[in-house]
Formats: structure tokens, C-alpha cells, sequence
């Protein structure tokens, strides 16, 4: 989707090379591919990152490399930065859910950077000088501070949902037709008869409320050749196995 295309996933100073190939995997999850690296911290494991990708390999290889936050947003509309932390100027902001319309609608039209800081400190100041919106993902007063790669997560799952790139699957087995919801309800009455579970006396009213109960929701063809097939197997069974003295 092109949208999400022009989204830039803004890692900067990561310290370890395995977040930032789960943040990749990630991306991938949720159709993101603009990976951005604003110079990693002494000691960054490369291998580990690539490792931790796995199968979103490519968006780790073909990522880009800036030396400041300030040149890997430099192309960019909108830049929305991650922050957990209160203050006066941090008022702002607000849940991946509340910004990802806005950020999708300008992404329409030009690139737009999510940041997200080193996994000690978080984004700077001067980081969130750049930035025109702020993100706050909730979490747990115990606890608040998030794993980057899982950030990076929630905060492009998102996105995902938003530019309804998601289709749910459909129930593919039809409506079931009337006649064979009432050859299903004969199977199971005599069934019931049979495991003496109702007599003739109790069968209609006892029927109607296994009717009332099987019609909350959709009884799909498959649902009542299931059913068909347990009457089967209850009348067989009350026929073939002995009753406990």
C-alpha cells in the first residue's frame, strides 16, 4: 500500500543489533520497508541484527545510515517521536491509534519518520525538537518503558490497521438451506430418544430449545454435517454399548 511505503521506521543510536532485526521482522509484519539508522552505538552487532531479521533480511540490508536524526528526517512531512516520559512540552501527545490517521492521510503526499530513541534513554531533546507529533504508547504504570522492537510493533500495527490493509476471511460454507437444518433436528430428535436423554412427552419442547440455541448465530452446511455426524454416533452408540447397571 503506498501509504505505508512511505513510512520511515527512524531507529536512533540502537544498542543492540538483535532489536533492531526484531524491529525489521516488525515492519515486514505490517508492510513497512523504510528502514533508517542515525548512527548506531559503539559495539552495534551487526550479525545479530541481521540474524534477528530472518526472513525481513532485505529491509535490514537495503536500510539507510545518517549520522544525525536531523539528516534522516531532513526529506520527511510529518515526524512523529516515541516518548514515555511526562513533561510540559510532552503534553501533546497522544496513542499510536489517535496519530495514525493523521500520519497516514500525510504520507499520501510525502514521507513521514516515526522515531524511536536508544533502548537506555530514549529519544534526546534535540530529537524531539524534530518532531511534529508525539507518541505515547500506553503501558502499565509498574512498568512503562517498552522493548524498541516491540515499540517499533505496536506502533506500526497501528498504522497497518488504519490503512486497512487487513481483510478478514470469510465464512466460505453457505447459510445452511432449511431442508437440511430439519433433517439435522429429526437425526438429533431421535437421537435424544434414544440415549433416553427426552421421552415422546418432553420431545417438542425439549427440541425447541435445542432449536432456539443452534439459531443464535449462522449454522453453516458444515456446522450441520458435524451435527448430523454426532447424532450418528450417539444413535450408534445407544445401540451398541450396554447400559451401566
Amino acid at each position: 500500500m503506498e501509504t505505508l511505503a512511505n513510512i520511515r521506521i527512524v531507529l536512533v543510536h540502537p544498542v543492540y543489533g538483535g532489536n533492531v532485526g526484531s524491529a525489521c521482522r516488525a515492519m515486514m509484519n505490517m508492510g513497512l520497508s523504510q528502514l533508517a539508522l542515525v548512527a548506531p552505538r559503539p559495539g552495534f552487532n551487526m550479525q545479530d541484527a541481521a540474524m534477528m531479521a530472518c526472513h525481513a533480511g532485505d529491509i535490514f540490508k537495503n536500510r539507510q545510515e545518517f549520522a544525525t536524526t536531523a539528516e534522516a528526517v531532513a526529506g520527511c512531512g510529518l515526524v512523529a517521536g516515541t516518548s514515555n516520559r511526562g513533561g510540559l512540552y510532552r503534553d501533546h501527545a497522544k496513542t499510536p491509534r489517535e496519530w495514525a490517521p493523521r500520519l497516514l492521510n500525510a504520507a499520501l503526499d510525502t514521507p513521514v519518520a516515526l522515531l524511536f530513541g536508544a533502548e537506555d534513554n530514549g529519544l534526546t531533546l534535540d530529537d524531539l525538537a524534530l518532531c511534529t507529533q508525539l507518541i505515547r504508547i500506553p503501558s502499565s504504570d509498574a512498568y512503562k518503558s517498552l522493548n524498541l522492537a516491540m515499540s517499533v510493533m505496536i506502533c506500526a500495527y497501528e498504522l497497518f490497521v488504519a490503512a486497512g490493509a487487513f481483510e478478514p476471511l470469510e465464512e466460505r460454507s453457505p447459510e445452511c438451506p432449511s431442508a437440511m437444518r430439519e433433517t439435522m433436528f429429526a437425526k438429533w430428535r431421535q437421537a435424544l430418544l434414544d440415549i433416553g436423554f427426552m421421552t415422546d412427552d418432553t420431545a417438542d419442547h425439549m427440541m425447541l430449545g435445542l432449536r432456539r440455541i443452534l439459531s443464535r448465530g449462522p449454522l453453516t452446511e458444515k456446522d450441520v454435517q458435524i451435527l448430523l455426524g454426532m447424532a450418528a454416533q450417539t444413535q450408534w452408540a445407544a445401540q451398541h454399548i450396554p447400559a451401566k447397571p
